[in-house]
Formats: C-alpha cells, sequence, structure tokens
C-alpha cells in the first residue's frame, strides 16, 4: 500500500475516483438556507432518500485486474427510477465478471446487472427492472455537483459497517484533495480532486450517497482512512455526463438491449495538481506564472504537472515528469476536469501542448486516444488461471505498456510452476508473447502434459526476467481453455473454447497382466515408447517427454556410457560418504507434489509438498517408490520425481495410498528415462525381519533439497511408540493404529528419508506426520514430525502389486495390474499400561496372559471410537479393552492387523473377528465384521455452484458422525466469487437435501442437482460436523458455475471431467 491507512470503503477492496468540479474554489461561501437547515429538514430529506438507496450483494466471479474473486456488501442508489439505473463506486461494479443483487429497505431483492463501469475513475452503474419493485414506494435521487462547498453540512446514508442502513454526519472540509492511494498493485483512482469530511465510514459504505439537506447528492462515498475519521467522497461531474449518455442509450433501445457507449479519451499519462510555489522550484517562469494567474479563476492555487507516462502511450517519448502543463489547443489548463472535457471530447485527434521543462518552454503534438480501447474486454481461463490484456490501471502502476499478457490469478498450472500474481508472461516455448493472443497460438500447440520454458517480468523486480518450467496439465483437472468476453447488453461474460478441440485423441497402449515378475511384465518396446507430438521440433514432447526417440545410434550409445561414468565417477567422490549411504543413494528419490485447488480432496491442508521417498521396485517397464502421506495425501495430485541417482526430473502416478499406515505407493514409467540414467537407478531391498530393537543401530539417510544424499548413524530408542494424533479443525488424514519407531538423534522435523543397516538394506521408511497443534478453541497451526515406519506392511503390498493382487485392475504405465485391497477392522485403538488396565477391572488372569505374550510391551488396546458407518459402529464402545481375537490374546496393532489378513488367505468362509472384550468389568464376546479398502482413496468428487462435494472420507468418518438423514454428501472446500461463497455454503457440512430431496451419495446428489435450471433458488439442507443442522437457499449459477464431477478412470489411468449440467 502507498499509504497503508487509506482504504476502500467496501468490503471488496479496491479503489475510488472523481473528478472535481470547474470552480475550485476555498472560500467558505455557503447559501443561506443551508446554514440554517433544521432538524425537521434533514428528516424530510432522509425520508426521501433512505428509501431510494440500496444494498448491494457483489460476487465477482473471478479474478480480474485490479480486483480478486470474492464477495462483498457495499452501496448505491437509484438515480433514474423509470429507467432503472443504481449509482455505485467502480470497485463495486467490477472491472471484471459480477454477479449482484439489491436489496431494498424493505428487503426487497432484485437482481441487477452492470452496464457501465469508468476506467478510470471510481464510478459505475447497475441496471434493474423497475416492475421489480413491487411493494415500495421511493423516489430517485437528484445529483447536484454544484451544491458542494467547503462547510456544507452532509449525511452519508449506506450499508456502514455491514449494516443495512447507517446515517453517518459530517462536513464538507477540502474540495482539493489529491486522489487517495490506496495500493501499489491495486486500483487507485487519478487525474482528479477529492472531497472530504471527517465522516467516519467503514466497510460496506463504498458507493453511499453523499446528500444535503434538500435531499441532493453532491458527492458518491469511496474509501477511507482508517487512522482518522476522514472519508473520500467522489465529486459527480463526470458522473453527471455519463448518466447523461445512459439515459440517451437506454431511451433510444427498441427491443434488444445494446451496449453503452461513453467517450473517454486518454493520454496515458497522469498529472498532479501542485501549489505555485513548488512549481517555481521546478523552473516555471515568473512571466508564465502571471499569464496562468490572470487567465484562472480567482482563488486557483497551482497547475497540473506530469507525474507519470505509461510507456509506449500517446505520451510517450513526449512528456515528461516534472513537465509543468501550461495550454491545451492555446487555453491555458490549470484543472483536471477541463482537462478531461478535453479528452473525452476529442478521441482521435491531436492536441497542442504547451508545457515548461526546466523553466525551458516547448510545444509538443499528442494524439488522444480511446480509453475504452485499451481497457480490457476479454480473459482467458486456463486451468484456473486468469490471464488478460495490460489494463491502462496496472500498466499506470507497473509502468509496463499496455496490452501485454498479464496474470490477473496464477489458477494452478502457473502456481505450480511458481508464476506470481500480477506476473506479465514474455515468452512460452520459446516464442514471443506480446499478447493474449500469442499466448493463445502458442498453448495450441501444447500437448497435455507437455513441459515447455515460461518467461515473465515482476514489476517487483521489473529489470529481471524470470525462467521457470511450465506443465500443461496431463490429467483434466480444469475445463479446457476459454475466452471470456464482456457482453455490455447483458451484462454478463460470454465464454467460447480458447482453442479448438483435437479432432483426434492420443490412443493409450494396454496390455492385461496377473502377475508380474520381470519378464512378464516387460511388454515390449512398441508399448514402452512415450509418444511424441509430430509438430514439436523444437524438442517439446507430449506426455512430458523431453527426448525425441528411443532409439539410438552407436554414438549416442557411447556417449551416454561416457556420461554415466562419469556422474557414476562423481557420486563416488561424496566425501565420508558411508556405505550405507553409498548403497542406498541410487533408490534415493526426492518428491515434489502439487494439489490442484480444483480438487482439494479429504481435507488436504496445502497444495505443495516435498519428501524424500524410496524406490522399491525398477524394472524396465515400471518403477515403485513408497514416501509417506503427508509428501503424498491424496491420489489427485501431480507428482514429480528427481532421482539422487542420475539427474532427471519425471512425472510419476499414485497407485496406491494405504488407508491405515502413512506411507503411499507411486509409479512412474522408467522408459520415459534414457538408458543412462535407467541404468543407473537400482531399487533398494527391504528387510522386514526381524524387527528393530531398542538400542539397535540404524543409518538414517535420505536427501537434501539440492538432491545431496546425507546420513547419520542413530540409536533406536524405541521400536513400538504408538501414535495419537488428535483430528485436526478440517479433518484430513491422520496415522492411527500404528506404532513407529523414534531414534536418539536425526535432522530434524522437515528431514525424512529411509533407517538402513549398514550394508544398505532398509528397515524403516522415516516419514513425515502431519498434526495440528491447538493454542486455544479459535487458534491452531500445522505441524509435521517424523519417525520410522516399519517396513512389513510396505514388503507385504509391494509383493501383491508385484504378483497380482486380489482387487480391480489399475492401468500402470500402460499394463493392466490386479491391486491388493486391505482387510481392516475400521476401529481406532489406543494402548493402555496393563498397570491402569488393573484400575479399570482387568482380572490378574487376563494380566498374566498379555505379559506372557508381549513381556515388553505390558499393555492391552482400547477402544478411542469406531468409524461412523463401519460394521463395528454398534457393536463396540469408547472404552472396551480387547483382549483377544480368534481367541488369540491381542496386545499391539499389528496383532490386529495379522488376525485380519487371516481372513484373506481363505481359512475363514466369513469375514468376521471374533472379539474378545472387556466392557465395564464384563468379559463378553462379540462377533465384528470386518471392511475391504482399495488404495485409490477419494476418486469422485462433483463442483456444485463452486462447492466441491465428495463421499465423507476416512477422517471425517472418524469422528464417529454422520447425519441421520442418510449420510449426505460431504462439502471440502468451496470457491472465491462463487454462489456457494456468497450464500454462505462453506466446507465442513454435509448436503443431506436439495429442495427436499434426500441425497446420501453422490449418486442422489448428481441427479438431484441435475434438475435444476440457471438461476433457480434451491433450498438446502446441511448439517455441520458440530452435528447443528441448517436450513439455507442458493441461486444457481450455471452461466459461471457449471456442475462438473471429477473421476478417476482405471482404465485410463487419469482424472476425466465430465459437465452434469451446463448452459446450453
Amino acid at each position: 500500500m502507498g499509504d497503508p491507512l487509506e482504504r476502500l470503503g467496501s468490503q471488496a477492496s479496491m479503489a475510488t475516483e472523481s473528478v472535481m468540479k470547474e470552480d475550485l474554489c476555498l472560500e467558505i461561501d455557503p447559501p443561506l438556507t443551508e446554514s440554517v437547515a433544521t432538524a425537521e429538514d434533514w428528516r424530510r430529506a432522509l425520508g426521501k432518500v433512505v428509501p431510494a438507496v440500496v444494498v448491494l450483494r457483489t460476487t465477482a466471479c473471478r479474478a480480474f485486474d485490479t480486483e480478486s474473486a470474492g464477495a462483498s456488501y457495499a452501496t448505491g442508489f437509484i438515480v433514474d427510477k423509470r429507467r432503472g439505473i443504481i449509482l455505485t463506486n467502480r470497485h463495486v461494479v467490477k472491472p471484471g465478471p459480477v454477479v449482484a443483487e439489491a436489496m431494498f429497505v424493505n428487503r426487497e431483492e432484485i437482481p441487477i446487472y452492470p452496464v457501465y463501469r469508468d476506467p478510470v475513475h471510481d464510478f459505475g452503474f447497475f441496471c434493474y427492472d423497475p416492475s421489480a419493485v413491487q411493494f415500495l414506494t421511493y423516489q430517485e435521487i437528484p445529483l447536484a455537483p454544484e451544491a458542494a462547498s467547503v462547510g456544507l453540512e452532509i449525511r452519508v446514508v449506506g450499508n456502514d459497517s455491514g449494516e443495512k442502513v447507517s446515517i453517518l454526519a459530517g462536513t464538507l472540509a477540502r474540495l482539493d484533495r489529491d486522489a487517495p492511494h490506496y495500493k501499489k498493485d491495486g486500483y487507485n483512482d487519478f487525474n482528479t480532486f477529492y472531497m472530504q469530511a471527517a465522516s467516519g465510514t467503514k466497510g460496506g459504505s463504498s458507493g453511499s450517497p453523499v446528500i444535503d439537506w434538500q435531499g441532493r447528492a453532491v458527492a458518491l462515498n469511496a474509501g477511507s482512512k482508517s487512522s482518522s475519521a476522514s472519508a473520500f467522497f467522489l465529486p459527480l461531474q463526470r458522473v453527471v455526463r455519463a448518466l447523461s449518455f445512459l439515459q440517451k442509450s437506454i431511451d433510444s433501445r427498441t427491443d434488444k438491449p445494446k451496449a453503452v457507449h461513453i467517450p473517454r479519451g486518454t493520454l496515458q499519462m497522469t498529472f498532479l495538481h501542485k501549489g505555485f510555489d513548488e512549481i517555481r522550484r521546478l523552473g516555471l517562469r515568473s512571466e508564465t506564472e502571471q499569464v496562468v494567474r490572470h487567465a484562472s479563476p480567482t482563488g486557483e492555487t497551482g497547475m497540473l504537472v506530469v507525474d507519470s507516462v505509461v510507456p509506449s502511450g500517446p505520451a510517450d517519448k513526449h512528456l515528461e515528469p516534472g513537465d509543468v502543463l501550461v495550454r491545451v489547443n492555446g487555453t491555458v489548463l490549470t484543472q483536471f476536469l477541463n482537462l478531461e472535457n478535453l479528452l473525452d471530447d476529442g478521441v482521435g485527434q491531436i492536441l497542442e501542448l504547451e508545457i515548461e521543462r526546466g523553466g525551458q518552454p516547448l510545444s509538443v503534438s499528442v494524439s488522444v486516444q480511446d480509453l475504452h480501447s485499451i481497457t480490457p474486454d476479454h480473459f482467458l481461463e486456463v486451468s484456473g488461471a486468469v490471464i488478460h490484456p495490460l489494463s491502462y490501471q496496472q500498466a499506470r502502476n507497473f509502468r509496463f505498456p499496455c496490452g501485454l499478457a498479464y496474470v490477473a490469478d496464477p489458477g494452478y498450472m502457473l502456481f505450480r510452476a511458481g508464476v506470481p500474481r500480477h506476473a506479465i508472461i514474455k515468452k512460452v516455448a520459446n516464442e514471443d508473447i506480446s499478447s493474449l493472443g500469442d499466448l493463445v497460438s502458442v498453448l495450441s500447440k501444447l500437448s497435455r502434459g507437455a513441459r515447455v520454458p515460461l518467461e515473465y517480468m515482476s514489476h517487483t523486480d521489473r529489470h529481471r526476467k524470470k525462467s521457470v518450467l511450465v506443465t500443461i496439465d496431463h490429467h483434466e483437472w480444469y475445463a479446457p481453455p476459454q475466452l471470456y468476453t464482456r457482453n455490455d447488453s447483458s451484462g454478463l461474460w460470454d465464454a467460447k473454447p480458447a482453442i479448438e478441440p483435437a479432432s483426434v485423441s492420443p490412443s493409450i497402449a494396454i496390455m492385461e497382466t496377473s502377475s508380474g515378475d520381470g519378464s512378464q511384465n516387460d511388454f515390449g518396446s512398441e508399448a514402452k515408447k512415450q509418444r511424441v507430438d509430430e509438430d514439436s521440433s523444437d524438442g517439446i514432447a507430449a506426455n512430458g517427454s523431453l527426448y525425441g526417440s528411443e532409439f539410438k545410434s552407436d554414438d549416442a550409445m557411447e556417449t551416454d556410457t561416457t556420461v554415466l561414468r562419469d556422474f557414476e565417477g562423481a557420486t563416488a567422490l561424496s566425501a565420508n560418504a558411508s556405505l550405507a549411504e553409498r548403497a542406498i543413494e541410487p533408490a534415493l528419490v526426492m518428491f515434489e507434489v502439487h494439489v490442484p485447488p480444483s480438487c482439494s480432496l479429504d481435507g488436504v491442508h496445502s497444495q505443495h509438498f516435498f519428501g524424500t521417498g524410496i524406490i522399491i521396485y525398477h524394472s524396465s517397464n515400471m518403477g515403485l517408490a513408497v514416501v509417506d502421506k503427508n509428501t503424498v495425501a491424496i491420489s489427485a495430485s501431480d507428482v514429480m520425481l528427481s532421482f539422487a541417482a542420475f539427474p532427471v526430473e519425471i512425472p510419476g502416478e499414485v497407485v496406491f495410498l494405504h488407508p491405515v499406515h502413512n506411507y503411499a505407493l507411486i509409479a512412474y514409467n522408467p522408459s520415459a528415462m534414457d538408458p543412462a540414467s535407467a541404468s543407473v537407478i537400482r531399487a533398494a531391498e527391504l528387510l522386514p525381519e526381524p524387527a528393530l530393537q531398542r538400542g539397535d543401530s540404524v543409518y538414517l539417510v535420505g536427501l537434501s533439497r539440492n538432491l545431496q544424499a546425507t546420513s547419520r548413524k542413530s540409536i533406536v530408542t524405541n521400536p513400538c511408540a504408538a501414535l495419537n494424533i488428535g483430528s485436526a479443525d478440517s479433518p484430513r488424514y491422520r496415522a492411527t493404529n500404528m506404532e513407529v519407531i523414534e531414534l536418539d538423534t536425526d535432522f530434524g522435523s522437515s528431514f525424512s528419508g529411509a533407517l538402513t543397516d549398514e550394508q544398505g538394506r532398509i528397515r524403516a521408511i522415516w516419514g513425515s506426520f502431519s498434526t495440528q497443534v491447538k493454542y486455544s478453541s479459535t487458534s491452531s497451526e500445522d505441524h509435521q514430525f517424523v519417525r520410522g515406519i516399519p517396513v512389513y506392511a510396505i514388503s507385504q503390498v509391494l509383493e501383491k502389486i508385484i504378483t497380482g493382487g486380489n482387487g480391480p485392475a489399475l492401468l500402470i504405465n500402460g499394463v493392466k495390474r490386479p491391486m491388493p485391497l486391505v482387510r481392516i477392522l475400521e476401529v481406532e485403538l489406543y494402548p493402555t499400561l496393563l498397570s491402569k488396565a488393573r484400575s479399570f477391572g482387568l482380572s490378574d488372569e487376563w494380566i498374566q496372559v498379555l505379559v506372557k505374550k508381549d513381556p515388553v510391551r505390558r499393555q492391552v488396546l482400547r477402544v478411542k471410537g469406531c468409524l461412523a458407518g463401519s460394521k463395528a459402529e454398534n457393536l463396540l464402545e469408547q472404552g472396551d479393552m480387547v483382549l483377544a481375537v480368534n481367541k488369540m490374546p491381542v496386545t499391539c496393532f499389528n496383532d490386529i492387523e495379522a488376525a485380519c489378513q487371516t481372513l484373506d488367505k481363505g481359512s475363514y468362509s466369513d469375514e468376521n473377528l471374533n472379539l474378545t472384550i472387556l466392557r465395564q468389568g464384563q468379559e463378553l464376546e462379540l462377533v465384528v465384521g470386518t471392511d475391504k479398502r482399495d488404495g485409490n482413496g477419494t476418486t469422485r468428487v462433483i463442483n456444485w455452484c463452486g462447492c466441491v462435494v465428495q463421499d465423507p472420507h476416512p477422517a471425517v468418518r472418524a469422528l464417529g458422525f454422520l447425519p441421520e438423514e442418510g449420510h449426505g454428501v460431504y462439502v471440502t472446500r468451496w470457491c472465491h466469487g462463487s454462489p456457494a461463497h456468497r450464500y454462505g455454503l462453506y466446507a465442513l457440512q454435509w448436503i443431506v437435501e436439495v429442495n427436499g430431496k434426500k441425497t446420501p451419495d453422490l449418486n442422489a446428489f448428481a441427479d438431484a442437482t441435475k434438475e435444476l435450471e440457471h438461476g433457480q433458488f434451491v433450498r438446502i439442507r446441511t448439517v455441520h460436523l458440530n452435528g447443528k443442522p441448517r436450513v439455507l437457499t442458493l441461486k444457481q449459477d450455471l452461466h459461471y458455475w457449471p456442475t462438473w464431477e471429477l473421476r478417476f478412470d482405471p482404465e485410463t489411468a487419469l482424472w476425466r471431467r465430465n459437465i452434469l449440467k451446463a448452459l446450453q
């Protein structure tokens, strides 16, 4: 912020504007009638004004120009009742897509649509249907800019601080205040004066009328200064002119609405009004000052001085900062308003400017440009990013030429590459980008999954260009690129495909397999080839491959061998590397994971993760690496792998997320590498037995961010520490029913890797765990810690993937592989020492049995809770002690897992466990059902009205509560600027009914929402996580927020996007 204390009055936050009256005079000479206004006069005036003031509920559907997407309240007032015109601020009308409603004082609500927003000054107009207001008698508020004077008593009537009607009193103190400066990278008014009064307006009052005792609007409230009671008002001279054009345009309509054209001219430069004393210091000659004073109105205090010139604009190379404007077309000119009259009436003409530069008189000829021609009226939406031509507002802020490709919102694809908001894109795929059309042209040549260089500039570091790699989405996280264009007739932004869809979709080679030894899985060179776009002569390949072909000449193979020898020699020189480190380094891999905001499922708490993983399988057609679930939290992710053994980076795909244990398996395609890199990468050897004991020596090995292997020797202090991680405010995966390994020393809470023996064999994964530290009922902070994860569960799942599992098949690198299912008991347990269990009624006989079974742990497992909807939910109770399973004593979580796995070996005909429990001192025998879970995680979500809904995930079910109304679908997140945002359909609640129809699952929810039409109000019944029910109404908007689903397709191993309901 330029002045951090100056801010806009609206909650939406952004700018102000105004234009000054012709005769600016500091003489306090108010009319006699104004000075004697009585309380009764004000009462009558307010009685007429208040019904004409409306509360505006606006929703910016997309980020655009200076504004972010969001919902807010503001104020407007009726200036033409017959034609249905509402005046408010520009930062309320928004420069981009907006949906709005107006609420009158009697709480009648009507839809409104924007018809004009000034490109520079802080005013704009909404229109509405006058016949829609049926139960209120009101009058329009007349505009009287000539009535403003210093000392005038005024009232500001509006929605101040969220109050529906607030009336604040004040007195105009200044008519010649500089336009307030709000933000360095946001909207700021310029080339105008503002009025100032001590009325103390706050958020929500933007667009309020500033009225006198006769009920006339003398100014428009725009912003305020938080350090004082000062409020800033926009003069109404330019508003009156624009309103006149608008009224004529509405009157000239026949049947079909047409766009309003209000002529606006510009030189793409900013003036400041400075006093004569300062101008003399800039070099103004005394004879020039005398001429100006003589020709100006009495009381003139200064002249206009050039403050900034936009590069490549009409005034560039002609005018410079510090130039003093003397005459325009031969007439002395010292006021903003007079200058704007000339510009607006002279679009396309040449102005003759006489200036003084350092005391030297100069004459320049400048062409007046159409201001609307440099005001963006279209934008490209691609992968959630909003990109449009750089506006005059931001060109002035950043000192870049207008029209460049400007990032209003980086979305997902650009955020993943590190491109910030407000960036200017200069090159993509080595092609220059000078306009939005250039960008669309380049994007149309790129295939899904392609990785290309992108060059951008930032206003915070404007003298250096930055280069990053951008990856075109491989999965269908977002809709295909759309080009939105403003339609001033309807007030909407019409969308059309920016890129014509490809006529032929890429084919995917598929082979069936049921087992996976090395020879069987090598399915031939044809299937291993990466598809390369024939047009990518510049080295840009589809599917992320940067290699044009796998077939190489003998010379190329010899070069690869030389590179391999050189790299192996370099890695061998690592100083003081232990044997374990050298053995494990070829299996170390660094993960970089990005989660698309469009599918932030299962309560995932971030969108960018780093972590070290271990390669546990590597053949010619498939590689598998294991990593903790605090790095790969959900399957809807983009994963990149960087190998320690060779400098290569390739994409990976999530193939298995263990439903209980804190690890995920990621597959990669070795054929995406060249032979040199693939040959030096090796899988680590897993050593699940014997289990680690207290006092054992291990090597902690991992990678730093620069892919340098690091290791240290440590001692196991506790090989079976039970985890106890509480639920986060937004439920997400947390490790339960797990024992982990603790060491005496490690590398800190952000270092992950593996625990090995001296030969480099993996004894445990050193993984990261997520937790939330709660400081109070309203304050919490995310933390992470690291512990060792035994590899026995990993080796079991790995074997089933290689040999063929018992679950549905999944396409991995072109081969269908049956994946394993994991049988679990959906109960959260925790250990209690036998010494404490005795106090809860555990008998000495059972204590002896449990001690004999496990003399080290000396504990018994107790029930903390059952997952809602599980087979154990109504059988086990909190506090139950689990003594035996199938007559075998149990003392640790692994005993429960082993009993579940026994059910899959065919020795039992059912899926139940016989549990012996102790409940309130009574020993009971229970038959409890188990459940089978795959490793896919959540594979389907629906986006309706901007809220993302899914089936309740395990972390939510672990809270032990599901709504009685058939469970319902769970809202996992919401989008800014959506109907869900506007009407308060936020996350952490279930939707159980839509217009009275039950929605117990996603299928029922999809069927219910397909019946809803655009613009229809929908009644929603929800239940919050805390059990509180609620009913709300929401207006569906299919224009900007169509209903779509994202579903994982195991046949293609891709996330597919399907439109469920949209406008035709």
